[in-house]
């Protein structure tokens, strides 16, 4: 994948795949610690011990429409190479939260992209789910958030 926003954009479908109905997405830049950090939360079915272990796994899904599960490990992919890290944490029942920091001056982080298509992309494929996205920078202004789009 090119840029950080079609990352995201397939972890939400994951989310999505989930049946949850709200779907949180934060993005916090913070170049003075020299970190990218990119959070997304869902209120979906959650996963287990198990299935969390598998979910890193890219022929591991639980989608049928295809046999690779490539997103969340792509994504996690991507936040080593850019000598960051990933976390998964998720219950069952209450819904599941993935997040990537990457070092934001590194050479093989890739771009956010364009995150205001992304997300209208979103918006207008599922409008029965409540977006929440936000996007901060190092002085804690929003650069775009849900009520921009």
């Amino acid at each position: 994948m090119e840029d950080l926003s079609l990352h995201i954009l397939d972890v939400v479908e994951n989310s999505i795949e989930a049946n949850a109905s709200k779907i949180e997405i934060k993005i916090i830049e913070e170049k003075n610690k020299d970190l990218l950090a990119v959070e997304i939360k869902d209120n979906g079915r959650g996963m287990n011990r198990e299935t969390i272990n598998k979910v890193l796994d890219p022929f591991y899904t639980t989608r049928t429409t295809r046999r690779v599960g490539m997103g969340l490990s792509l994504l996690a992919q991507a936040a080593r190479e850019s000598n960051g890290n990933f976390e998964i944490n998720s219950k069952v029942g209450v819904g599941t939260e993935v997040k990537a920091v990457f070092q934001y001056s590194h050479i093989d982080r890739k771009p956010i992209g364009d995150m205001k298509n992304t997300l209208i992309t979103l918006m207008v494929s599922h409008p029965e789910i409540n977006f929440v996205y936000e996007h901060q920078d190092e002085d804690g202004n929003y650069v775009l958030d849900s009520n921009e789009i």
